[in-house]
């Protein structure tokens, strides 16, 4: 595993409450080094964070340890199984009729 493959997971892992579904896959190409990084559903608000920057803090450090190694590193995030990460418990009509105007 490469140095920046093993950073990025140990900064993830650290992050989430299940880092057993923390998966980094590495690929290399003319435009650098792309991390694909896969996490269990309920935890990527942790890792985008508010306004994403958890994210681009990630992105950031990964940007210095490619640096030191003479590589373009960029980080993408997939988005798991199921849609946006986003649950709705309930419907619009629901909701409206909550609000007590």
């Amino acid at each position: 595993m490469e140095k920046d493959q093993e950073f990025l997971e140990y900064v993830v892992k650290t992050l989430v409450d299940k880092p057993e579904a923390v998966k980094v896959d590495r690929t290399v190409d003319e435009m650098g080094v792309l991390l694909t990084l896969t996490v269990d559903q309920e935890d990527m608000g942790k890792i985008i964070g508010r306004q994403g920057n958890t994210a681009k803090a990630i992105r950031t450090l990964l940007r210095v340890v490619g640096m030191k190694n003479n590589a373009r590193v960029n980080l993408k995030v997939n988005e798991p199984e199921g849609g946006s990460g986003r649950s709705m418990s309930k419907t619009v009509d629901e909701a409206v009729d909550d609000l007590s105007i």
